[in-house]
């Protein structure tokens, strides 16, 4: 199928087996829609049903056709709620809250003392930690060891932590419409592009916006018992503290803080401070649009966007999606420039 082109399509509710992890019997459902950010539990869904599927594992499929050909796609998977009940008359419709593959995960607390020790296999840490629900969790390349320890806190749950563990040497968790976690390196190539001669797969109403107001001019960076500081004071710069203090008053002060997981080996602590404060200064243009559904393309991918003709053309990171489980199955998508 060319995902670029329109499609006709259709959509199927299975259950899904924890122990197995493959489909276990249809439901019925009659719309809906899904959710996927790249933090936290990372995905959710919101599906109105004709019966009360109790507490289960679902998964949606989009059944697409186009022309002579056609795809049946894993959309979501994840874990039905007990539902809410609608009475409109005789008929009776049930609103069921999904829940990502992650809520087992972030169910469960670290041991109480849980410790990460610096030199280990920070990528299958994470896994370990995942592993606990029934989701398959797959690392993708050999990740990074650990520069630092990492020490949970008490109320911590296995997920809080992994996430910790990612954030530290710069991963990203990627999940698939069948459930799969992957464990991954941040994206370094773009995974679709989005042009003007696409077949119109961008709708041309979009939101378009930067944020100049949070953009900080004093950084701290902490590396274990030692830390450095540095202002921005450039007269000429319109984030400095100088211009922040005559266009706001006080201070003029707008601090961020680092703990050096990115630093090089050639690179001084004062230096990594530089880097990681100018590269801080460019505020984050924020985009957001519908376009046609496309598999391969998840929150966290890179998408390139060229549409000169409206002032649009770069580089974009995904930090959202919602899919309409309707016509055509649009995807509406927030990008942030990279």
């Amino acid at each position: 199928m060319n995902w670029n082109k329109g499609f006709s399509a259709l959509y199927e509710l299975q259950k899904v087996d924890p122990l197995t992890w493959m489909d276990a019997g249809t439901l019925d459902f009659t719309a809906g829609s899904i959710s996927r950010t790249n933090t936290g539990l990372m995905e959710s869904a919101d599906l109105t049903m004709t019966e009360n599927p109790g507490e289960c594992w679902v998964r949606v499929y989009l059944k697409a056709r186009q022309e002579s050909s056609g795809a049946r796609v894993a959309l979501f998977t994840g874990l039905a709620s007990a539902p809410s009940r609608n009475l409109d008359g005789v008929r009776v419709t049930y609103t069921v809250e999904c829940y990502s593959v992650l809520k087992p995960v972030d169910d469960i607390l670290v041991p109480i003392g849980y410790y990460a020790p610096p030199g280990a296999d920070a990528a299958q840490l994470v896994a370990t930690l995942l592993s606990v629900g029934p989701a398959p969790v797959v690392v993708d390349g050999e990740g990074p060891s650990l520069s630092e320890a990492i020490v949970a806190e008490n109320d911590m749950s296995r997920l809080d932590v992994a996430w910790l563990i990612l954030d530290a040497i710069g991963w990203r968790l990627r999940v698939t419409g069948d459930g799969t976690v992957h464990v991954c390196a941040p994206a370094d190539s773009v995974s679709a592009t989005f042009d003007m001669h696409g077949n119109d797969v961008v709708e041309l109403t979009m939101t378009d916006e930067q944020d100049w107001f949070s953009v900080p001019n004093c950084i701290r960076v902490v590396s274990g018992d030692t830390y450095t500081e540095y202002v921005d004071d450039d007269a000429d710069s319109p984030v400095s503290t100088i211009s922040r203090k005559a266009k706001r008053g006080g201070t003029g002060e707008i601090w961020m803080n680092d703990s050096a997981a990115s630093i090089a080996d050639s690179e001084s602590l004062a230096e990594y401070a530089l880097r990681i404060l100018r590269s801080n200064q460019e505020p984050a243009r924020t985009i957001s649009y519908s376009r046609r559904f496309r598999p391969d393309v998840l929150v966290s991918d890179w998408v390139a966007l060229r549409l000169p003709g409206i002032g649009i053309d770069g580089t974009f990171k995904i930090t959202s999606q919602t899919i309409e489980l309707g016509h055509g199955c649009t995807t509406a998508e927030e990008v942030v420039s990279i």
